[in-house]
């Protein structure tokens, strides 16, 4: 074997402990006992260190070809690299065009290859008039598609109405791929009040959590009624749990997410104006905060992932601090662990929880073989991580492109050393692969 990591800490497959990792041809094909294994180079942590599979975030906004000045592959990927990740995937929309067919997906891949400092794949869309492109994007490889109940934000991706939704899902059944779904009702959202001016609970009022609860049950039923697979993104509203866990136990084919925002923040702390914080669906009450924590302990969410959605500062509208004007989205690709350990420790989890969470969950339902694991045959991945460090995060630091994201100032726990993908360290050379979904294309 060319390398082996020494490590007094580690978490792998078969649990936390001391071990030697050996890797060769760009895979881990050995896991020993501390000390065991030999090799021409050694790599051996400090006690301060664990070493943790490389981190898989699969929602993530590149942005890019089209709104690169928002951000793009190079400064996602660097983020992602400086957060211990080592492989994302990329949302459809936002860039332009949007990845609604192959065309677009292709110029997606030209434009990211080269460019890329982690392993990159990508979802397809699915929006109003593209049901006949699904079936060739799927067999170009994406992970599944994406769609939205209401507007997404930008005229170029507009939602399904549940017609539609329900036609999708029967296409994508037959193919066995997966829907993964913006659940927020458009209807209960056009009753509530209006997002306006600076004050967050007037934010959070315009996007109930009943948006969220009545859609969630709308997309589980029509998985019973089909028989599709459909993912829950970045779940907000813990009202909607308990339909979760019934529905998972009557065999319907679903799996949740939520993100790093939601386990860290709360409405009660988000001052006047603060518009770095609006994300939808929104930040919800502590008590909200903690019943998710509890969704995550007891398995009803799956795993945790960024949604990282950047932009530039003038969208955030830091000019008026207006919620209804300001675009909606969290930059966290770089701090997501971090901020998630924190919580978790303070909650009596582990580090095996989170790599449960933010690696192995993730890669398993994108269907990621090789990736979020410490263990014989799968990729060299991995993230070294000082889990007792402590910083306060400062913008100037994080390398996604624009300087604006709401952990600015905040105190969080843990750093990553370095991060290694398929046995290398990642450094200024951009060798990540893009991927297609069961291998690389």
């Amino acid at each position: 074997m060319e390398l082996v990591f020494r490590t007094r800490r580690a978490v792998t497959s078969a649990g936390e402990g001391s071990f030697d990792v050996g890797v060769d041809g760009g895979r881990i094909v050995a896991v020993a006992a501390y000390g065991e294994l030999v090799g021409p180079r050694v790599v051996e942590l400090g006690d301060d260190e664990v070493l943790l599979p490389g981190l898989v975030d699969t929602h993530v906004h590149v942005n890019d070809p089209g709104r690169s000045d928002w951000e793009g592959f190079e400064t996602a990927t660097r983020a992602a690299a400086a957060g211990g990740i080592t492989t994302i995937v990329d949302m459809p929309l936002n860039s332009l065009p949007p990845t609604v067919d192959v065309a677009a997906l292709e110029l997606k891949r030209k434009t990211a290859a080269g460019r890329v400092h982690v392993d990159v794949g990508f979802w397809g869309g699915a929006i109003p008039g593209n049901s006949a492109d699904l079936g060739a994007l799927h067999e170009s490889g994406v992970f599944g598609f994406k769609c939205f109940l209401l507007h997404s934000g930008v005229d170029e991706f507009p939602p399904l109405e549940t017609g539609e939704l329900e036609a999708d899902l029967r296409i994508l059944a037959d193919l066995g791929a997966m829907m993964i779904v913006h659940a927020e009702d458009p209807d209960t959202i056009e009753q509530a009040p209006q997002a306006h001016g600076g004050h967050y609970a007037d934010f959070l009022n315009s996007r109930p959590r009943e948006a969220e609860n009545v859609a969630i049950a709308r997309v589980i039923e029509l998985a019973r009624r089909t028989g599709a697979r459909v993912h829950i993104l970045h779940l907000s509203s813990s009202d909607a749990l308990a339909m979760i866990g019934a529905a998972r136990r009557e065999g319907v084919a679903l799996t949740v997410e939520t993100c790093p925002h939601y386990l860290t923040f709360s409405a009660e702390e988000i001052a006047d104006g603060a518009t770095q914080f609006k994300c939808c669906p929104p930040i919800r009450e502590s008590r909200n905060r903690e019943l998710l924590w509890q969704g995550l302990a007891d398995g009803t969410i799956d795993f945790v992932v960024s949604d990282h959605s950047p932009c530039t500062p003038e969208l955030k509208r830091f000019d008026i601090g207006d919620f209804g004007e300001a675009w909606g989205g969290i930059a966290s690709l770089q701090v997501g662990l971090p901020a998630v350990w924190t919580g978790a420790r303070d909650r009596g989890f582990t580090l095996a929880d989170v790599v449960r969470w933010m690696a192995e969950r993730p890669a398993a339902q994108a269907g990621l073989a090789r990736k979020g694991r410490i263990e014989i045959g799968a990729d060299a991945d991995f993230c070294v991580f000082a889990p007792d460090e402590q910083f306060v995060v400062d913008v100037a630091n994080l390398r996604h492109r624009n300087p604006v994201s709401a952990y600015h100032g905040r105190a969080l726990t843990g750093v990553v050393r370095s991060t290694w993908l398929r046995g290398k360290e990642i450094g200024s050379v951009a060798e990540g692969e893009l991927l297609v979904r069961g291998g690389i294309s």
